[in-house]
């Protein structure tokens, strides 16, 4: 199974279920956005997530969270609302994936979508502390964990 394809046809239905938790959670900033930019910035994370499966290619989506660290800090965001985000959005994708996927598939599809979450948590985690204490966090290297999916 193609994992890419496989999300990108689940697009939908895991983007509203990431709103919907997001939702339940009453967090101040993405409460007063609306309706429409959430789900705007849940789309524009979720295709982050695909091309980084499809491409097995972290760096636009590392790239991605980081200027998403910036800004919802420029904001006045905590942190923990915005990995609410990712996180929600994390726990969607793999409900999708084992409800969806062959068990054959679980694994190659679970270690690329964690891979590429961890990644961006990751970048989103360093550029917020860095932010927040003006020194430079630093990072993991995931490349070795995301390279061995090729096997599988």
């Amino acid at each position: 199974m193609d994992t890419a394809g496989f999300l990108a046809g689940e697009r939908e239905a895991i983007v509203a279920e990431a709103e919907d938790a997001l939702a339940r959670l009453h967090e101040r900033h993405y409460e007063s956005l609306g309706a429409d930019t959430l789900r705007q910035r849940l789309e524009t994370l979720f295709d982050h997530l695909v091309g980084a499966v499809a491409a097995r290619d972290l760096s636009p989506v590392v790239a991605y969270a980081g200027s998403v660290a910036q800004e919802r800090y420029d904001a006045g965001y905590d942190l923990s609302e915005v990995q609410a985000a990712f996180n929600a959005l994390e726990a969607a994708t793999w409900r999708r994936i084992l409800a969806g996927l062959a068990v054959d598939d679980l694994a190659e599809a679970l270690g690329l979508v964690s891979t590429v979450f961890g990644a961006a948590k990751d970048a989103l985690g360093r550029q917020y502390v860095s932010l927040a204490t003006k020194t430079r966090a630093p990072s993991l290297d995931l490349r070795a964990l995301f390279a061995g999916t090729d096997g599988v």
